[in-house]
């Protein structure tokens, strides 16, 4: 599993939204964007991490930077979680994990002592000139909105 470093080139993509909506890197050219990756919808660690981030999405704004969470569930299991939390930023769907996977994202992981695949939880920021700012892999997400938050600043 390769891992991005700053100062390359963050990878090209395009996801549906919660709403079906395409998003991709091209047309958030221009923004500095959070793409944050994490397991599933509406469990325990997933719901912290999202819920946190939410309350903090005036200060993310403030400094001008997009929020955007990416996992493999679904639109419609998106769009359910956001309506659920009261999230005010969009998830993309990364059903086949094939962004996840060129973000580093996906992959072998320890998991209650036994090595697994699946979603690392990991926050790439992307900077205005569509390079890699920070990457952050394995991250706990309880604070961990809070420390990205503390490092644009």
């Amino acid at each position: 599993m390769a891992r991005l470093e700053p100062g390359t080139r963050a990878p090209a993509f395009s996801l549906p939204d919660q709403d079906g909506a395409t998003v991709s890197l091209r047309d958030l050219a221009g923004q500095r964007v959070v793409l944050y990756f994490y397991p599933a919808d509406d469990t325990p660690g997933c719901t912290t991490e999202a819920c946190q981030f939410n309350d903090r999405l005036a200060s993310f704004r403030g400094l001008s930077v997009r929020v955007l969470g990416v996992s493999p569930d679904s639109p419609a299991s998106h769009r359910a979680f956001r309506e659920k939390y009261g999230l005010d930023f969009d998830l993309l769907s990364d059903e086949k994990r094939t962004v996840m996977e060129r973000y580093g994202a996906y992959g072998e992981k320890t998991l209650y002592g036994r090595k697994v695949l699946g979603v690392i939880r990991s926050t790439v920021v992307i900077g205005p000139d569509g390079r890699v700012e920070h990457a952050l892999y394995g991250v706990r997400a309880n604070g961990h909105a809070e420390r990205v938050l503390a490092s644009l600043r």
